[in-house]
């Protein structure tokens, strides 16, 4: 991600990096899933707070991500390998975790929702290792106000995104259909492998264990 410039192709990379790293997807089959057997108002209530948790820590790390980076002298590369490294993680239990459907109602019976809403929901199913990465990157490396200034629009109309998704979803999640989106979040696992490779390879090239040549 190359934030020297601010021109068109920044701005659609910058959309698709924050649509990865804090968008919908990931968040909401676990979502659905958790809040399944949730009243409505419950749901409400988990909602809000895995939004409002996720939009918090998102522009608390676009504010003190750079001064994060000097205080706990990491540079961005050993970030980019950490996230890939957990991203990776996440994008296996994506593929590969078993979808239990009585096991999939414990996390609503036997955890404080409000608590579920913050971890796991919040962070790092809405706000994850991709989206930190961009925010702590784009917080230590940004070139301009105005680079920053474009972040932080892309942010606003990606978590706008969130709301909408996630309050539709609310209301119409006794009738979607549960095969359907198994099958588009193992599809999406993939995907998420792959982008966490990158950021591991990302990484280590920014921090001159290895060369990446460009194509």
């Amino acid at each position: 991600m190359k934030l020297e410039s601010l021109d068109a192709a920044f701005v659609i990379d910058m959309f698709l990096f924050l649509l990865i790293g804090i968008g919908p997807k990931i968040a909401l089959v676990p979502f659905l899933e958790a809040t399944k057997e949730m009243p409505e108002a419950t749901k409400r209530r988990v909602l809000r707070k895995m939004l409002t948790t996720a939009a918090t820590v998102a522009v608390l790390l676009l504010i003190l991500g750079g001064l994060l980076t000097r205080l706990l002298h990491f540079s961005p590369g050993a970030l980019g390998v950490a996230s890939g490294i957990i991203l990776l993680i996440i994008a296996v239990t994506m593929v590969l975790g078993p979808r239990d459907p009585d096991g999939a109602r414990q996390p609503a019976e036997q955890t404080d929702p409000m608590r579920m809403a913050v971890f796991p929901l919040a962070v790092p199913y809405l706000l994850n290792p991709a989206g930190i990465v961009v925010l702590v990157t784009a917080s230590a490396e940004a070139s301009t106000v105005a680079v920053l200034a474009v972040v932080v629009g892309v942010l606003i109309v990606i978590l706008a995104l969130d709301v909408v998704v996630f309050r539709w979803a609310v209301r119409v999640s006794n009738h979607l259909d549960a095969s359907r989106m198994l099958v588009t979040e193992k599809v999406f696992g993939f995907l998420l492998a792959a982008l966490a490779v990158q950021l591991v390879l990302n990484g280590l090239s920014d921090v001159g264990v290895i060369h990446l040549t460009s194509h």
